[in-house]
């Protein structure tokens, strides 16, 4: 399977790192072609421009800021996105990911009375979210799991009628034990071996 693993933390000592290459090395083991992007360390601009707001309905190719990106993402069957969940949801950079990579022509097209959107990703077949949380799980169902109703709600209906999403996440990150985080780095790695 051609998977493409998107990650967004600004440390790379992080656990967030660590979860990155055992989710990377595990694929590659398993014989799936990996792309992967690494948002900081490629100094990637999260915040739309002007020209790209006033643009953002039209069909245009991408912008070569961006193309490698958006060829990354119509490659791939799968998409693992790796990061931190930051006051509910994605953090701003991969936000801005988002938001500037999946664009019109790419990602989805615009009906000709422009009422209705058609995802354009139909080559993705799984969406893998793997996510840490520094406030235990019930907190994040009080508030609502944002992160994972972008991914879940939104970005799915961009992909393939039946793409499956597989959500890894270790909550209570601020207080897990060495060996919580090694449990969870375990069930990344067995979860993706089945991918």
């Amino acid at each position: 399977m051609r998977v493409y693993a998107v990650y967004c933390h600004p440390d790379p000592s992080s656990f967030t790192s660590v979860v990155r290459q055992r989710a990377v090395d595990t694929l590659r083991t398993a014989g799936h072609e990996v792309r992967s992007s690494d948002l900081y360390a490629d100094g990637f601009e999260p915040t739309m421009s002007a020209t790209e707001v006033s643009e953002y309905l039209d069909a245009r190719p991408p912008s070569p800021e961006i193309s490698s990106y958006c060829d990354s993402l119509t490659w791939c069957e799968a998409l693992v996105l790796v990061y931190p969940t930051w006051w509910s949801g994605q953090p701003a950079m991969l936000t801005g990911w988002l938001d500037r990579v999946l664009v019109r022509g790419v990602a989805w097209e615009l009906s000709e009375s422009g009422s209705r959107v058609t995802g354009r990703l139909g080559n993705v077949r799984r969406l893998v979210t793997i996510t840490t949380h520094g406030s235990p799980r019930y907190i994040n169902l009080l508030e609502g799991e944002t992160g994972r109703r972008v991914i879940g709600r939104a970005l799915r209906v961009l992909c393939h009628r039946r793409a499956r999403t597989i959500w890894l996440s270790l909550y209570n990150i601020d207080r897990a034990t060495a060996e919580q985080r090694h449990a969870f780095l375990d069930r990344v790695e067995r979860r993706l071996q089945r991918l």
